[in-house]
């Protein structure tokens, strides 16, 4: 694909940021302790990266689709934990609000996460309610002018840290499945809400995620996020938009792990020459460079689709997202096998790179699930 001026600046803007900002001491650091440094979160916030998409009334930058995987594939690159700070205003945080807000409620909610104040975290998945996101048991009664919140929302990304936390809960519990579902903005600080212990995770370590617990939660009508009946609709749409932000993390991290293998195939020797000079290698090298690039513009033509509204950009996403991530799972494998056994060693960056992409074909969506989305849209 061939960029405009525009999107070549905020790829050098995002690539300069995360060359300079994302160091290896600091993400050293990050493995080590488990915590993102807030100083960090502040660089980011500065940089414009949590309101991309956002409308400038609202604090943000009012960019668009192809702006936002830009920058998350930069800084993937680097830090694929960055990217999940970096997403979750834009997608999962910041996309029910631009779907469904108020005015009211985007000046409340919307512009203090698109500025780096807040931060709002995604609440769908539950213990028993995973790919099949329609099985929500969690539940709303209306009481007054409050809907009391009972149930137990797993996996959510950022739970411990978040201020407010979308919530998907059943206010109709005659309706059968995806029906009878609406979305809530709950204060993570109200009575009644707690999280449990953050998940001792394999990769993406950095940004914690936990269970959030909901015992009798009285959560104002006026937090109610769309129309009473219809958040189902409102998650859906919503993670089309995190799926293109999952696969443009992937061709991201699949970018850093090419770029390493190459780098240590041109300097590592074995029988008297450069790996690199071994066809095995080279033709390896090869493959990851094609299936990348090709990765690269299913991503790119999903971020397009959404930007015009295209009806076919959940497919688009859908098939972005399955593709991207496996790819990403592919190359990372490829590269820890390209550096042999020091590619098991932690002072390599390919052995965090693989840790990290490992969730990105399970989370908002496995690959299962988006082969069901695009199966689907071909036989409907």
């Amino acid at each position: 694909m061939i960029f405009s001026e525009k999107h070549e600046l905020v790829r050098k803007l995002a690539r300069d940021f995360a060359e300079k900002e994302l160091t290896k001491e600091i993400l050293d650091e990050i493995e080590a302790t488990g915590q993102y440094p807030e100083e960090l979160l502040k660089k980011l916030a500065k940089a414009g990266f949590f309101g991309i998409k956002t409308p400038k009334e609202y604090g943000g930058q009012g960019s668009d689709y192809l702006s936002y995987v830009i920058v998350m594939e930069e800084l993937a690159r680097i830090s694929a934990v960055t990217t999940i700070w970096v997403s979750a205003p834009n997608s999962l945080g910041g996309g029910p609000l631009m779907l469904a807000g108020t005015p009211e409620q985007l000046e409340k909610y919307l512009k203090p996460i698109a500025t780096g104040e807040k931060k709002l975290a995604f609440g769908l998945t539950e213990p028993g309610a995973g790919s099949d996101a329609g099985g929500t048991k969690t539940t709303a009664v209306k009481d007054g002018d409050y809907y009391i919140l009972n149930g137990r929302k797993a996996f959510i990304t950022m739970a411990p840290v978040a201020d407010w936390t979308i919530i998907y809960a059943k206010t109709d519990k005659t309706a059968k499945g995806s029906r009878g579902i609406s979305a809530f903005i709950m204060d993570m600080k109200l009575p009644g809400v707690s999280v449990g212990k953050a998940e001792d995770k394999m990769g993406i370590i950095g940004c914690p995620t936990s269970d959030i617990i909901m015992e009798d939660v009285r959560v104002h009508k006026s937090d109610l996020l769309g129309e009473e009946g219809v958040g189902f609709k409102n998650a859906m749409k919503t993670l089309d938009i995190g799926r293109i932000g999952v696969a443009a993390m992937s061709v991201g991290v699949a970018q850093g792990c090419l770029d390493e293998a190459v780098k240590y195939a041109k300097e590592r020797k074995q029988f008297g020459r450069r790996i690199a000079d071994f066809q095995a290698i080279s033709f390896m090298l090869a493959d990851m460079a094609t299936k990348l690039q090709a990765a690269k513009e299913l991503v790119y033509r999903a971020a397009q689709l959404k930007d015009i509204n295209s009806p076919e950009a959940g497919m688009a996403a859908s098939m972005a997202k399955y593709y991207a991530t496996e790819i990403c799972n592919e190359l990372a494998g490829k590269a820890v096998q390209i550096h042999g056994g020091y590619g098991f060693i932690k002072d390599y960056r390919v052995e965090r790179m693989y840790r990290d992409c490992r969730v990105f074909t399970i989370f908002e969506g496995t690959s299962q699930v988006q082969q069901m989305v695009i199966s689907g849209q071909l036989l409907k």
